[in-house]
């Protein structure tokens, strides 16, 4: 048996998101029927970022166990040809040590969140970006969002329905950045609460339409209660980019 790490690619739009439920397709059931039609075989796929209905991936992380002997290049061949036609790609399959698991390992995730800044809507890249038609002031925004980074309490950026056993976690990195017609909020940590990077989104628009300041965001964080902060964001600009190990 052999323990594949594999490294995925997935427009989120038409998916639950990637943990399988009842109430649609995920992504991870996706990966799962594609190993059965490879090899026959049943198997439980684990991912390292359980992303929400809507949320893309350039670079999530997963790994199977699989009997069956193959070469890295035909897992990763066989696997995309049964995927078809679900927007999914596995862009990389690699044998990796028994003790390896795509969430736990993990060391590092990255997301980057794409807001569409004109007045114009998105047509090549609708459902991968927010569109803000509004002027946002993405220096107002990047200054903001230095109040967030590193080790506090994000009770006001968090889902009500989260799960996480604390709500302390530490942000290494958050910038805002203009590329463009877009604004990119780049942002790194271990791990995450559920709807975080959303929720820093929702309230870092605030700041870029001038409504509120960095000291807004600062009361906000430090107030430990979800209504001070900012909306949450929607899941289509939102992207997993990289995880490290």
């Amino acid at each position: 048996m052999t323990r594949w790490k594999l490294t995925l690619e997935y427009d989120g739009g038409p998916f639950v998101g990637w943990q399988r439920q009842d109430n649609g397709p995920s992504i991870q059931a996706a990966v799962e029927r594609a190993v059965t039609a490879f090899c026959g075989e049943t198997v439980t796929i684990f991912g390292a970022g359980r992303t929400d209905a809507g949320v893309h991936a350039a670079g999530q992380v997963a790994h199977a166990d699989i009997v069956k002997e193959a070469t890295a290049e035909t897992v990763r061949d066989a696997l995309n040809f049964h995927l078809k036609p679900d927007p999914v790609a596995v862009l990389a399959a690699e044998a990796a040590p028994a003790n390896f698991h795509a969430r736990f390992s993990a060391t590092m995730r990255h997301y980057r969140y794409r807001i569409l800044n004109r007045r114009a809507p998105p047509a090549l890249d609708r459902g991968q970006v927010w569109h803000v038609g509004t002027p946002l002031d993405a220096a107002a925004m990047h200054d903001a969002a230095r109040m967030l980074v590193g080790k506090h309490d994000f009770t006001s950026f968090r889902a009500v329905a989260c799960q996480a056993d604390s709500p302390v976690k530490t942000l290494d990195a958050l910038s805002v950045t203009a590329a463009g017609e877009e604004i990119h909020l780049l942002v790194r940590a271990r791990s995450f609460l559920h709807h975080q990077v959303r929720n820093i989104a929702g309230t870092l628009k605030l700041v870029g339409e001038g409504r509120w300041s960095a000291s807004d965001v600062a009361a906000a964080l430090a107030a430990r209660d979800r209504s001070r902060a900012g909306p949450t964001a929607p899941p289509e600009g939102l992207c997993l980019m990289r995880v490290d190990y």
